[in-house]
C-alpha cells in the first residue's frame, strides 16, 4: 500500500468516534499541509483503506466495534511499514505495552496539543517513507526475510497467512548406490517473505508459537501418510523446545500412529539445554518407534551434550562440511573421522548439500551411507 502523495506533506487517515474531536485533528493537519481523510470507527477506517493509500494513520484507542490496537493489528495484514498513532484519553499500563508491542508508532494522551499532533504527524509521514525506501533497499539487494517481516503485528499477520498457505515437499535420500532410501520433509509456504523454513522458523520463536508450528507440520506430513505409501523412512525436523509438546508422545496422534516410519531431526545449531528431562523424553520418543537424527552436524554447538542425549541412529553432515570437499584435503580428513566415530557407534551417516558428482564421490570414498542434495534431485510436491 504505496502513499500516492497527495499533496507535498503527505496522506492522512484519522480515526476517532468523537465527532468534535475528528473534525478539529481533520483542520487542524489539513491547516499544516496534509491531505487528511477521517474515519469514525476501525471498520470504516478498514474500508476506507480499501480504496486509498496512506503515509500514516492516527487512531483512537477505545472506540466501539473496532479499536485502534485491533485497527493496528487489521492493518498489518495489509501493510508492514505505515506508522499507526494511537491516542486515548484513557491511558492504561495493558494497553499501553500492547501498543508498543505491536508497534505502534506513538502512544499519545489526549488531550494533544496541537503543535505536538503535527509533529508527530510530520515524524510519522517521514519515516513511512524511509521505512518503504529500507524494504525496497533489503528486496533489492538479496534475500533478508527475516528483516522484511515488520513490527510484532506485522509478524503476526505475515505468519498467520503462512500457516494458512503451509505445505511440505520431501527431498530424496539416496544411498551410495544411487538407489532412493528414504526422503526430508521439508516446510514450504506460499506467503512470501515465509516461504522458506527458516524465517518461517524465526517468526514462529518470536512470537512463542515453535510448538504450534511443529503440530502443523507434523500433522500434514501424517496426511500425506496417509493418502499414499512414501519410499522408505520420513525425516520430519523437529525444533528442541517441541520435545516440551505433550502431543508428540501421544501414540495415536497424526504423526505418532506412523512413528515406525519416521525418523526426527533435531538441529545441532539450537541447544537442548532449555528442554527438561531431554533424556528421558527422547527416550519416549523411541519407545513410540521413532528414531532419532542429529541435523547439521558441523555447524552447530561443540561437545558431545546433544549425542549424548539424543544418542541419534542417524546423523546428518551439514552443508558446510560437503561442499567443495573433494577440493580440501583438511575437510576431507575431517568428515572421514566423524563417519568412523559415527560407524563404531553403529550410527548412520548422511552427507547434506551434495551438488556435484565430485563432492559425492569423496564422500563414497570416505563411507557416507546416504547423501542428498540439488546435485542428486531437489525437494518436490508430492501431494496433500
Amino acid at each position: 500500500m504505496a502513499p500516492t502523495g497527495g499533496t507535498a506533506r503527505g496522506r492522512l487517515l484519522v480515526v476517532d468516534d468523537d465527532d468534535a474531536l475528528r473534525g478539529m485533528m481533520r483542520e487542524l493537519l489539513e491547516g499544516a499541509g496534509y491531505d487528511v481523510t477521517v474515519a469514525a470507527d476501525g471498520t470504516k477506517a478498514l474500508e476506507v483503506l480499501k480504496n486509498g493509500a496512506f503515509d500514516a494513520i492516527l487512531s483512537d484507542v477505545v472506540m466501539p466495534d473496532l479499536g485502534g490496537l485491533e485497527l493496528l493489528r487489521s492493518v498489518r495484514e495489509r501493510d508492514l511499514d505505515i506508522p499507526v498513532v494511537l491516542l486515548t484519553g484513557n491511558p492504561d499500563v495493558e494497553s499501553a505495552a500492547r501498543s508498543v508491542n505491536y508497534g505502534a508508532f506513538r502512544y499519545l494522551i489526549k488531550p494533544v496539543e496541537s503543535a505536538e499532533l503535527i509533529g508527530v504527524a510530520g515524524e510519522a509521514t517521514r519515516l513511512s517513507r524511509l521505512a518503504r525506501l529500507k524494504r525496497k533497499a533489503l528486496e533489492h539487494l538479496g534475500p533478508h526475510s527475516e528483516r522484511l517481516l515488520g513490527d510484532r503485528a506485522g509478524l503476526e499477520a505475515s505468519f498467520e497467512r503462512a500457516l494458512g498457505t503451509l505445505w511440505v515437499a520431501f527431498q530424496p535420500i539416496f544411498d551410495i548406490r544411487g538407489a532412493l532410501w528414504g526422503s526430508e520433509a521439508l516446510m514450504r509456504t506460499s506467503t512470501p517473505p515465509l516461504t522458506e523454513p527458516l524465517p518461517m522458523l524465526q517468526a514462529a520463536e518470536r512470537l512463542g508459537r515453535l510448538v504450534e508450528l511443529g503440530r502443523v507440520v507434523r500433522d500434514h506430513v501424517a496426511a500425506i501418510f496417509d493418502l499414499r505409501s512414501l519410499p522408505g523412512p520420513v525425516c520430519v525436523n523437529v525444533h528442541p523446545l517441541e520435545l516440551e509438546d505433550d502431543e508428540l508422545y501421544r501414540p495415536l496422534s497424526p504423526l505418532g500412529r506412523r512413528a515406525r516410519e519416521v525418523i526426527l531431526e533435531l538441529t545441532e545449531q539450537t541447544p537442548l539445554t532449555a528442554v527438561a528431562d531431554v533424556r528421558a523424553r527422547v527416550r519416549r520418543l523411541k519407545e513410540l518407534g521413532f528414531r532419532i537424527a542429529i541435523d547439521d552436524l558441523g555447524a552447530g554447538y561443540a561437545g558431545l551434550n546433544s549425542f549424548i542425549a539424543l544418542e541419534p541412529d542417524v546423523v546428518k553432515l551439514d552443508l558446510s562440511l560437503v561442499r567443495s570437499i573433494d577440493r580440501e584435503p583438511r575437510k576431507r580428513r575431517l568428515v572421514r573421522s566423524l563417519i568412523e566415530l559415527c560407524h563404531e557407534s553403529d550410527i548412520l551417516v548422511v552427507g547434506e548439500g551434495v551438488e556435484t558428482e565430485a563432492e559425492q564421490q569423496v564422500l563414497i570414498e570416505a563411507g557416507c551411507d546416504l547423501m542428498q542434495g540439488f546435485g542428486l534431485a531437489r525437494p518436490a510436491r508430492i501431494g496433500s
